[in-house]
């Protein structure tokens, strides 16, 4: 019923446009590296110094000192070109990125995300997360609707330390796209067999539903 992290890349990929620059996430955004829609050129960015990332390398064909920046091994496509951190934040911090493709614990009807810190676990860093939020023109979230035990991660308030505050444009869920308003959660489109209630019952925010919702369609 639910989509699987592919499917949620997959519908993400979707809201590619031609000529944009992307920065994808580390988790189930930098999936979509692999379903770039036909006909469109899209440049994919790594704050660790990369534009012009490819898909994943096949099996076999993985280079281990090319790594995004959450340490994948990725591929270059023709035209890619490496720099230093500094050139990297100064096109995130200057507002060159079109469109930002995130993972978040969790977001709030008002547009706040939680991405970088659970209290009492071990983190690795930020990363650049907090700098994306702030500069990108665009930020989509890819995430699951509720957590293992079924608590809901789309709420009326984060709990856990925010990322960005008032930020968040789009969410895809596994059960679900949603863009924010000021009404809060606006349901676009719902997952194949998921249904508008079983999208109620797991979203703890404010949730608007406007007439028919269609299922999201793939491929």
């Amino acid at each position: 019923m639910s989509l699987t992290k592919q499917q949620i890349a997959q519908r993400i990929a979707q809201e590619l446009k031609d000529g944009y620059y992307v920065n994808l996430g580390i988790g189930i955004p930098t999936l979509v590296a692999n379903y770039i829609p036909e006909g469109i050129e899209v440049v994919l960015q790594s704050e660790n110094g990369m534009l012009g990332m490819g898909p994943f390398p096949k099996k076999g064909m993985a280079d281990p000192d090319l790594i995004n920046a959450g340490k994948q091994t990725v591929t270059l496509l023709p035209g890619g070109v490496y720099f230093d951190s500094a050139t990297s934040f100064a096109m995130i911090r200057g507002g060159h990125i079109d469109l930002t493709v995130l993972g978040a614990f969790e977001v709030s009807d008002t547009g706040d995300i939680a991405s970088w810190k659970i209290p009492g676990k071990m983190v690795k860093g930020m990363g650049g997360a907090m700098d994306l939020v702030a500069a990108a023109k665009n930020i989509i979230v890819a995430m699951q609707h509720t957590s293992k035990d079924g608590q809901s991660k789309l709420l009326k308030q984060c709990t856990l330390p925010l990322t960005g505050v008032k930020c968040i444009k789009k969410i895809v869920s596994d059960l679900a796209v949603l863009e924010i308003t000021d009404e809060g959660f606006v349901l676009l489109e719902r997952a194949p067999g998921v249904s508008v209630e079983d999208i109620k019952k797991a979203t703890e925010g404010r949730l608007v539903v406007k007439g028919d919702v269609p299922e999201i369609k793939l491929g």
